[in-house]
């Protein structure tokens, strides 16, 4: 059992290699020699050749008949930080004004976290050496990772999540005094409806019902009140109608005179077809490599054509479409390839050399597609850093508030700080908590320790910087300045929030 002091050294050690790989990536780009088109380029590469590298090679070595059963529990506790995720940031949609053109994406913020390089480099790291077992635990751990990463990949793009990031790009333009004031207004109605009952309640209990039965005249006082009250708002009630293009007011003296206490509004209008936005077409789709195809316009069938039904039709398809090009992407693929041949022992053996293996090696003593594995661990080595170096990047293009507290003054403080503290901080509360009740429930193997640690570490991630590609693909102008505000503060929050789940969660599982 580690003490105090080694428990804080293992949990810092590992985020100051972090700090020390995604510092280079901020570096050279403040240096403007990592310019936007390189570290797009950087992180092509990635995506889509070094992380499903990585991911086939731990997998293989890892996953086994024995082990697959911790599959479920990955997938579920992957789930269920998404779905606590999604509710935190709804909720604090409904208390604190947020940006316009951030009212959607504030909930993929709190629902999707950093599940690649960050985790994977401070979960290799740490398995690699005591209390872990070395190699072995960190092949697993990596492999847990994974799971995570699958489940992230899918419910980002195939299931549709990413779409509310475009819908934020929907419509007209809002201003910022006009969210808040409409926001004013919310939390007014909410007060009203909150205070309401409590003030029946007082009045009832200053003013109990008892006491107007045992007082007659009072009583029949109070109900001819109620009716006087009635008849002078009928006097008073004015007739709201819309006026027609040709209005005539027709009759004697007492139409005249109601028509003057009418209340004109202006008449209706109605758009003659809605048009299909950039969201809303079936096109408009985003892949794992964040290529969209151009927006398309156009105007709606009218109700009664059949068109509509060919339309769901073509939209189906096309989702359907997008769902398989999504689980078809590198990463994806690599680790449904992955799987069964890791389960598999045959086909293990084909790639990893196993105990009475059933396949004959090959002249140089090794299995015959070992050749394979070699690759992919030395094509997977360079992930962790390439992906922390455009995460470095990536925060140096992130844009900080002009006008030193002026500027921040500006800003939806509320929404930013709450979700920060949400994300960084009570995730992790919230993450102990499911998984020593899923332990306690034996969803969750209790001798599993790595199986726990990558459980509870996944919980006090900051939000996904993939989020800032797709803003910046759906924004139309190359921009993601209402995310890079709720980014930083939750950067600079998980280097304390991390090293104290780290040293907790260590000594809460050995």
């Amino acid at each position: 059992m580690l003490n105090i002091g080694q428990l804080i050294w293992v949990s810092v050690r590992p985020l100051i290699r972090l700090v020390i790989t995604a510092g280079c990536g901020f570096a050279i780009t403040k240096a403007d020699i990592f310019p936007p088109i390189a570290a797009r380029g950087a992180g092509q590469i990635a995506l889509n050749i070094t992380l499903p590298s990585l991911m086939f090679s731990k997998i293989m070595s890892a996953f086994n008949s024995d082990n697959i059963s911790a599959l479920g529990p990955l997938v579920l506790v992957a789930m269920l930080y998404e779905v606590v995720g999604i509710v935190m940031a709804w909720i604090i949609k409904q208390f604190f004004w947020v940006p316009h053109r951030f009212r959607h994406g504030i909930i993929v913020a709190g629902g999707w976290g950093n599940y690649g390089d960050i985790p994977t480099s401070v979960v290799m790291s740490l398995t690699a050496s005591a209390p872990f077992n070395g190699t072995s635990d960190q092949n697993l751990a990596v492999a847990y990772c994974a799971a995570f990463i699958f489940v992230f990949l899918i419910t980002l793009f195939p299931c549709g999540a990413h779409r509310w990031i475009a819908m934020d790009f929907n419509g007209p333009e809002v201003t910022d005094d006009e969210v808040q004031e409409a926001m004013r207004l919310k939390r007014r109605r909410i007060f009203h409806t909150v205070s309401r009952p409590l003030s029946l309640l007082s009045k009832r209990i200053s003013h109990p019902h008892k006491d107007l039965e045992s007082a007659p005249g009072l009583r029949e006082k109070s109900i001819i009140q109620e009716k006087l009250d009635e008849e002078r708002v009928r006097s008073n009630k004015h007739v709201n109608f819309y006026i027609d293009d040709a209005t005539t007011v027709v009759g004697g003296p007492s139409q005249v005179h109601s028509a003057a206490h009418t209340e004109f509004i202006p008449p209706r209008l109605a758009s003659p077809t809605p048009t299909i936005t950039h969201a809303d077409t079936p096109h408009a789709e985003v892949d794992t490599e964040l290529t969209v195809n151009p927006p398309m316009t156009g105007s709606l069938p009218p109700v009664n054509s059949p068109i509509p039904s060919l339309t769901r039709t073509h939209r189906f398809h096309s989702q359907f479409v997008t769902f398989l090009r999504s689980v078809s992407s590198p990463p994806s693929l690599a680790i449904l390839i992955a799987f069964p041949l890791a389960l598999i022992r045959p086909l293990k053996a084909l790639f990893i050399a196993v105990d009475n293996s059933p396949i004959p090696n090959a002249p140089d003593g090794q299995p015959p597609l070992a050749f394979i594995m070699d690759a992919a661990q030395f094509i997977g080595a360079a992930s962790v850093p390439l992906g922390l170096i455009c995460l470095g990047s990536a925060m140096a293009r992130l844009r900080m508030p002009k006008g030193g507290l002026e500027g921040w003054a500006r800003l939806p403080v509320g929404a930013i700080g709450t979700l920060a503290v949400g994300k960084v901080l009570l995730m992790p509360v919230l993450g102990v908590l499911i998984c020593q009740g899923l332990t306690n429930a034996g969803v969750i193997a209790k001798d599993d320790h790595v199986l726990r640690f990558v459980c509870i570490f996944f919980s006090c991630l900051p939000t996904a910087t993939t989020q800032i590609l797709l803003t910046q693909v759906y924004s139309g102008t190359g921009t993601a300045e209402h995310l890079s505000i709720f980014l930083i503060p939750q950067y600079i929050l998980m280097f304390i929030s991390m090293v104290v789940l780290t040293a907790y969660s260590l000594n809460l599982v050995f």
